[in-house]
């Protein structure tokens, strides 16, 4: 078992497969994708992230992807192999941490914990 929490904002995600791109974040990060409450708007996913956690959105555009997340987590390794399970690409590694790519292309960190209260707030994963 391992823990990890998402340390980031906004991502743009390009493309025809929305949904995966937002079925992906949302299994990673372990809340589901939803509409905005509004429901006005379908270009756009909200986290249902924990209040004390940052917000995350995911909004389908049609220019590139944009944004960088960093997952911190207590066991690089097995963090890794879990994204890889969801689809999630190793790019490279870089002295402690790795680079990796999302299926909707986005590269993102997984890094050491960052923040003094992770322990209290990180998700554990079998």
């Amino acid at each position: 078992m391992h823990k990890s929490r998402l340390a980031a904002v906004v991502l743009d995600c390009p493309g025809d497969d929305f949904e995966r791109d937002a079925a992906f974040w949302g299994e990673a990060l372990g809340w589901p994708a939803q509409p905005l409450r509004d429901g006005q708007d379908p270009r756009y996913r909200d986290l249902n992230t924990p209040a004390d956690f940052p917000k995350l959105l995911l909004q389908q555009v049609d220019h590139p992807p944009r944004a960088h997340l960093d997952i911190e987590t207590d066991d690089i390794e097995a963090e890794v192999k879990r994204l890889e399970g969801l689809g999630a690409k190793r790019v490279a590694q870089v002295r402690t941490w790795w680079v990796m790519e999302a299926p909707s292309g986005h590269r993102f960190c997984v890094v050491r914990p960052q923040r003094d209260n992770f322990d209290a707030q990180a998700k554990t994963w079998p």
